[in-house]
């Protein structure tokens, strides 16, 4: 009976705490330019900051205008816990619309939406305003610095297989013993 009342426990700890990581989606903390703000000038990027390393995988950022039109250029890039996503040259002044998903640290996908305006339209694209002038060059990769990608893993996933790996065994154990002690 005690075997029993151990298994069901064991059994119960395991299927709550296996419940609680996929629980804890990434969120959204702010945002380059911030929700509804008013800018002088359009930045040559939009920037995305969560609370976790988003996965690289399937991320997606639009940059609308007025009109619909997506002045995103080529795929977000996640570095740390910020997505950002380059701005063609030659955007209008106006209001745009950032429609954004991307892959939470948990696997699963989160999104939302943001909006903001600029007075003066773009005149160049990310790429033209770093090479415009003299950088200065950083030798040394910042330290700690993670980059999502598809070496991302899942490891929520694996924790509930040998989570349910351990119960199965646990119930198989237990049938077994009251199986053989009844002959």
């Amino acid at each position: 009976m005690a075997a029993s009342v151990l298994s069901f426990l064991l059994a119960t700890a395991m299927l709550l705490g296996a419940g609680g990581a996929a629980v804890a989606h990434d969120e959204l903390t702010g945002t380059v330019p911030a929700e509804g703000a008013t800018v002088a000038v359009l930045p040559p990027g939009v920037e995305l900051s969560f609370t976790s390393v988003p996965s690289g995988i399937g991320a997606q950022v639009e940059v609308l205008d007025e009109s619909g039109e997506d002045w995103a250029e080529g795929p977000a890039e996640i570095v740390d816990r910020t997505a950002t996503q380059a701005l063609r040259a030659n955007a209008p002044a106006g209001e745009y619309t950032v429609s954004w998903r991307v892959v939470s640290s948990d696997s699963h996908p989160i999104e939302g939406i943001f909006s903001f305006t600029t007075q003066q339209g773009s005149t160049a694209s990310l790429d033209s305003v770093s090479t415009a002038g003299p950088a200065e060059v950083q030798d040394d990769p910042v330290a700690g610095s993670q980059t999502a990608g598809v070496s991302d893993f899942p490891w929520s996933i694996v924790l509930m297989i040998a989570a349910l790996v351990v119960i199965v065994g646990v119930l198989a154990f237990t049938a077994r013993k009251r199986l053989g002690g009844s002959r």
